[in-house]
């Protein structure tokens, strides 16, 4: 019986501290670019594609947080992405959500040109799981480059689906 006890106290101290090891930044690549042109953002919206335009995409650290936003520049509904991670790190992959210690944060917002006081608004983290990631593979003074995907729930409780998303900007 104390063998058995001792071996879960060691099971359960090993996966502790890999939940502490990976709970802000899971590897050191980032893996792959993505796909975005320079100074965009690019993701499937529920499967349908939405770029941001380079007049209104822009990456910028402030604080040791890096924040990325842009929109597409739609004439009857603007469509636009945010991405925060709080604590950058370098290159690496940092999740969306998954506990009270992960503070990174992704939104996509539709708004009506005709209303924009009536914008609709997914985020996420919308619970303490897990709801995506954002993987920062190029990082320098001037520029970021990586990949991201998260799910988001509105104020209505409706969900998004963002997959394949990809930015390519140059920093403040």
């Amino acid at each position: 019986m104390k063998t058995m006890k001792k071996s879960y106290l060691i099971a359960l101290t090993i996966l502790l501290t890999g939940v502490l090891t990976f709970s802000c930044k899971s590897d050191d690549d980032g893996g792959g670019g993505g796909g975005a042109s320079s100074g965009t953002i690019t993701a499937k919206v529920d499967g349908t594609t939405v770029t941001t335009i380079e007049l209104t995409t822009a990456a910028q650290i402030s604080g040791g947080a890096l924040m990325i936003t842009g929109n597409d520049g739609g004439s009857s509904t603007n469509k636009a992405f945010s991405l925060s991670i709080t604590s950058l790190d370098g290159t690496g992959t940092y999740p969306i959500g998954g506990g009270a210690n992960v503070f990174n944060v992704a939104s996509y917002v539709e708004t009506n040109v005709s209303d924009p006081m009536n914008a609709q608004i997914w985020q996420a983290p919308y619970d303490d799981t897990q709801v995506g990631e954002i993987n920062i593979s190029e990082l320098s003074d001037s520029h970021v480059k990586g990949t991201f995907s998260f799910h988001a729930k509105n104020a209505d409780g409706n969900i998004k689906n963002i997959t394949e998303g990809s930015f390519n900007v140059g920093l403040n």
